[in-house]
């Protein structure tokens, strides 16, 4: 047939009026029900404490801690670790958007939350393995416990020695000084908004060069005598250190430590240390989970970076047995499991129990625990910090355990209640 033809073409300035409710969005088995079932078992009392608008007082209404926390750990969860990000997800996204429940959030607010409340975070991860005890689903007996470096929020050619930092300080007092001069002597408007902008950048990089130098005497006592004055610290994180990577180089990074039960992969302990070697990292993880749950693990696994053999006594005079691998000898004739002359009874019975079938088996649990979590929290994130300081990082860390827990505790539910 000759002629045009007759089609529908899309009408995008036509209006529509959809009646919905954000309960009806989502799915009654979705994920971020599961998120707000957790928070709302959380006791986040010290949260609404330090809200100052109280009812019956001037003050506009605060926006409701277990929002945030919903928020938050859904993200994590998800992979978003951006406080921008989030906050264009909770006007697009529908499961943001059901969590928000109509509060309207910012990416200020959503920032301020997720790095300035360590201490109740810490507690809340106290909470959630405690309720995953009472019910019998965590027993604490054995712990497997890993490092992790993660790469810091600084670059290699911030860090400088103490004669340059010295210099660095001079000439940022020089500078403060100087904008303040121009700030108080221009009239113009703009211009003092400009001012005003620079002489807060300046000010802001006079306290990190202080704060660099504060950090200049740890440094310098992890070097030899004669090396003290190559130590060097970073202006843009001064609490960072340049750390061997997974790929063999070297970036300012944070070890990021994380203490799980092999059992159910539950993390219990997480700490933040400047140090590159996993050394000594064992025996102030097990104190944590002691002062933490009162109760002692009988069982740690660790891979040959935590051992030395002061501290095989150590743990042994706490009760603990220790599953790590003996170093192989220098001696190719000699086994593993023979004892040297000079060895403690702690030491070679280490030796021999390693060398066992039992303790192999045992030993195997830390590959599938703590590996499997590490790479569980790169996945979603936790590969490079978007923070500055330990204190920061402490709070970016116990947010990927509480969330990885989360979901833990939420298969750990369902499987008890399958099983019956």
């Amino acid at each position: 047939m000759d002629g045009t033809p007759r089609v529908l073409r899309p009408n995008r300035a036509q209006l529509e009026l959809r009646p919905t409710d954000l309960e009806s969005l989502l799915p009654e088995d979705h994920r971020a029900r599961a998120v707000w079932e957790f928070v709302e078992g959380l006791d986040l009392s010290a949260l609404y404490e330090e809200i100052r608008s109280i009812e019956g007082h001037a003050g506009r209404p605060a926006i409701d801690p277990s929002i945030l926390m919903a928020l938050w750990l859904y993200a994590t969860v998800e992979g978003v670790g951006s406080a921008r990000a989030l906050a264009r997800l909770c006007e697009q996204h529908d499961a943001y958007r059901w969590i928000c429940g109509g509060v309207s959030v910012n990416a200020h607010t959503l920032s301020d939350f997720r790095v300035g409340h360590e201490k109740v975070l810490d507690e809340l991860l106290t909470q959630s393995v405690a309720r995953l005890m009472e019910v019998g689903l965590v027993e604490l007996r054995r712990v497997a416990q890993d490092g992790m470096r993660v790469r810091a929020s600084a670059g290699a050619a911030s860090f400088r020695r103490r004669h340059r930092l010295r210099e660095c300080l001079k000439e940022a007092r020089r500078q403060v000084e100087q904008l303040r001069c121009e700030l108080d002597e221009d009239p113009a408007a703009t211009s003092r908004r400009e001012a005003a902008a620079r002489l807060r950048a300046a000010t802001d990089r006079q306290s990190r060069v202080k704060r660099a130098l504060a950090e200049m005497p740890s440094a310098e006592a992890k070097k030899a005598c004669d090396e003290k004055d190559q130590a060097r610290v970073s202006t843009t994180d001064p609490e960072a250190r340049v750390m061997r990577m997974a790929d063999g180089g070297y970036r300012p990074a944070y070890n990021v430590q994380f203490a799980t039960d092999p059992a159910t992969q539950v993390i219990v302990g997480v700490e933040v240390t400047q140090e590159g070697s996993d050394q000594g990292q064992l025996e102030p993880m097990l104190d944590q989970i002691e002062e933490r749950y009162e109760a002692a693990a009988s069982e740690a696994l660790v891979d040959g970076g935590f051992v030395s053999l002061e501290t095989v006594e150590r743990m042994a005079a706490r009760g603990c047995r220790l599953y790590a691998p003996v170093p192989k000898p220098r001696d190719p004739d000699r086994k593993p499991d023979r004892p040297l002359p000079d060895d403690s009874r702690p030491v070679a019975a280490w030796r021999r129990r390693m060398a066992g079938k039992p303790a192999k088996a045992i030993y195997k649990l830390r590959a599938s625990t703590s590996e499997c979590v590490n790479a569980i929290a790169r996945n979603r994130g936790l590969h490079q910090l978007g923070v500055r300081g330990r204190r920061k990082v402490r709070a970016i860390s116990l947010w990927f355990a509480i969330a990885h827990d989360m979901m833990r505790e939420i298969g750990l539910r369902q499987t008890a209640a399958e099983t019956g």
